[in-house]
């Protein structure tokens, strides 16, 4: 299901973050919320979702005006794609974001 407010799809009948229960199947150019990332990691997304030809929408949670006062390090940004293209974005997603599995190495660890 797909909820209009919320941007997300899920499998139950009532919208699970703010509860609208006039939800609806999704349809290939619904934009669906994909993920929130700080704006460091927001960059690298955009550049392999353009590498693997999956539109998107982004949308600045603080705005442009807020985050020049207490700076861009902390502005995050959320990513939308259209339903048609949401399962390869996720997977690409997850990848990129996942942490690291039991016995992969961990180029930032500290010994």
């Amino acid at each position: 299901m797909y909820c209009e407010r919320c941007g997300i799809v899920f499998d139950e009948n009532r919208c699970p973050v703010c509860g609208n229960q006039n939800v609806r199947p999704p349809k290939p150019g619904d934009l669906c919320f994909l993920t929130e990332q700080k704006a460091v990691w927001a960059g690298m997304l955009e550049d392999v979702l353009k590498q693997n030809d999956i539109p998107y929408l982004t949308k600045n949670v603080l705005g442009a005006g807020l985050a020049l006062k207490i700076g861009p390090m902390l502005e995050r940004v959320r990513f939308y794609i259209p339903y048609l293209h949401l399962q390869n974005a996720k997977a690409i997603a997850d990848e990129l974001f996942s942490a690291p599995q039991e016995g992969e190495e961990n180029e930032d660890q500290v010994d």
